[in-house]
C-alpha cells in the first residue's frame, strides 16, 4: 500500500478538521511575513505572492494529509505546517 492511502486511511492529525489545519498553516506564513487569508468557510487558505501574479490556493487534501496547491502537483503533510509555510513561502516568492 502506498504512503498517501496509508495517510488517507489514518484521517485526520490529532483529530483536528481542515479549518483548523488551515488555520495551523496561515499562522504559520505570517509569521514568516506571507500574507494569508482564510477563504469559504476556512475551507481554503489564499496566499498572495510577493510580486505580481496569481495567489496560490491551498487545500486540505487526501483525507486531511496534507496540505496541497498547484492543482494537487504539489503537496506536504499536515503533521508539519511550520515546513509546509517554509515550502509556500519559497513558492510564491519566485
Amino acid at each position: 500500500m502506498n504512503s498517501i492511502i496509508q495517510a488517507v486511511e489514518a484521517g485526520f492529525p490529532h483529530g483536528e478538521d481542515e479549518g483548523t489545519m488551515l488555520v495551523r498553516l496561515r499562522d504559520r506564513l505570517t509569521a514568516l511575513g506571507v500574507n494569508a487569508e482564510l477563504r469559504d468557510n476556512n475551507s481554503v487558505l489564499l496566499v498572495h505572492k510577493q510580486g505580481p501574479g496569481l495567489p496560490v490556493w491551498v487545500f486540505v487534501g487526501y483525507g486531511g494529509a496534507y496540505y496541497s496547491w498547484q492543482n494537487a502537483e504539489k503537496r506536504h503533510p499536515t503533521s508539519d505546517p511550520e515546513g509546509a509555510a517554509n515550502v509556500l513561502a519559497e513558492y510564491v516568492a519566485r
